[in-house]
């Protein structure tokens, strides 16, 4: 019987792998999926009741009050802002809108680990530049990786899944030394936990060169993992371009009342950012005390390079009550959760401390 050919490309596509969740009836604490430990605020709770009695209607494709809300905040303009489902939404369509078939894309690993089926999906070549043993990116080498054949550069800071961001001074010798027909995509979906004094301001760097984009999301710091949305900022002509490219009615008209109700409500929600920082330097803290040698996390999640030992570790872990995400044969990212959960998480990690 003959049957119906896929793409070549799709056989080559690593498989996403979600953090674990929970078994029906069991009782565990989620610290596998970078996820805000806490519900959305009353007053977007409220707009999201709202927009789900208009829901047998179409969004507004443009997202078009909440592109100039984004804008006004950031200082840019509307042209600027492309609006889809979550960062890594808008990632695929910044690809699709500048990548021919072989093109090349650099990019840092370990690092997010949609960014190679999104690289894959786009017909484009990854080009895999090693991070540091300390987790930080290596971009003296992403930027001797760029060729002729490259069209795209990720920049994922602070860096999922090991922690560290890029500083101001790094980026900028970067910058210059990469050319200017190459995109480079400033990947800042947990930008709002940084507190290095040392990391850029993107959107400075977006006014000063022409090739760059910086994507945000709203799933993180902002505690709208579930609705998707996200949004890239770049230069109009760039931007027109990832818009064309960008699946139409993309983000629902919940998900965009959810995001305006939550920018209403900032002062709030970084309230709540600040406390999940706090618990971040509590969860640093109690490693390094007992012997683990952890990169500095701007982000909320820590990682423990563990290597082959990685799955069993996630698994006693998940035996105590806390759920892990393991890459296996390389190491264990953590998210920061509850206060309970971070204890729980101690007590298993200084079983299997350094000596």
């Amino acid at each position: 019987m003959s049957r119906v050919p896929l793409r070549r490309a799709i056989a080559d596509v690593p498989a996403y792998v979600p953090g674990a969740r929970a078994a029906v009836g069991a009782a565990a604490f989620k610290l596998s999926s970078n996820e805000n430990p806490y519900p959305p605020l009353p007053s977007v709770v409220a707009a999201i009741a709202d927009g789900a009695v208009d829901v047998n209607r179409y969004p507004d494709m443009f997202a078009t009050e909440l592109t100039e809300a984004v804008a006004h905040r950031l200082g840019v303009t509307p042209e600027q802002v492309v609006t889809g489902t979550g960062s890594v939404a808008v990632l695929g369509h910044v690809l699709a809108a500048v990548c021919e078939a072989g093109d090349e894309v650099v990019l840092p690993w370990r690092s997010f680990e949609a960014y190679p089926i999104a690289v894959t999906l786009a017909h484009a070549q990854q080009v895999r530049v090693p991070v540091h043993a300390d987790g930080r990116l290596d971009l003296p080498a992403m930027a001797a990786a760029v060729t002729r054949r490259t069209r795209v550069v990720l920049v994922c800071t602070p860096n999922n899944p090991t922690g560290p961001a890029v500083r101001d001074a790094e980026l900028r010798d970067f910058l210059a030394a990469v050319p200017g027909d190459v995109l480079v995509v400033l990947d800042e979906a947990y930008v709002e936990f940084v507190r290095d004094a040392q990391a850029p301001d993107a959107v400075a760097l977006l006014a000063e060169h022409p090739n760059v984009v910086v994507l945000r999301t709203f799933s993180k710091a902002y505690g709208l993992a579930g609705l998707r949305v996200g949004y890239a900022v770049a230069r109009p002509r760039i931007a027109a371009g990832i818009r064309t490219a960008s699946t139409p009615f993309g983000v629902s008209h919940v998900a965009q009342l959810a995001a305006l109700a939550s920018l209403r409500a900032e002062g709030e929600l970084l309230t709540r950012v600040e406390a999940v920082v706090a618990e971040r330097e509590r969860l640093l803290d109690g490693l390094r005390a007992q012997g683990w040698d952890v990169p500095d996390s701007q982000a909320n999640f820590v990682w423990l390079g563990l290597g082959d030992r990685s799955v069993t570790f996630a698994e006693r872990c998940a035996q105590a009550g806390v759920l892990v995400r393991p890459f296996a044969g390389d190491g264990v990212r953590v998210s920061v959760g509850e206060k309970e959960a971070t204890d729980i998480f101690l007590e298993v990690a200084a079983e299997h401390a350094p000596r």
